[in-house]
């Protein structure tokens, strides 16, 4: 995938959890990259990351370092429906 849709996809995943409450906005992202997107996907980012982070927001660049240090929370797990 090229470079500044990896980019402009992982601001607009920043951009979001920036704006819900709580101070944990990072491992929020490096959750919702670990959950949904690929593993070259995520390689792509790390290469991006590797580089410098160049277009990189600074809470995109945070969660993708989170995610990269295995600080990323895990898969989350959907609660039983009741009847």
């Amino acid at each position: 995938m090229q470079s500044d849709k990896i980019v402009r996809m992982a601001n607009q995943i920043a951009t979001f959890f920036a704006s819900q409450p709580g101070g944990d906005a990072a491992e929020r992202v490096a959750g919702h990259l670990k959950d949904f997107w690929s593993p070259q996907m995520r390689r792509d980012l790390f290469s991006i990351v590797d580089g410098g982070g160049d277009g990189l927001s600074p809470l995109a660049l945070d969660g993708a370092r989170h995610l990269a240090a295995g600080d990323a929370p895990p898969p989350a797990t959907k609660a039983p429906r009741s009847l």
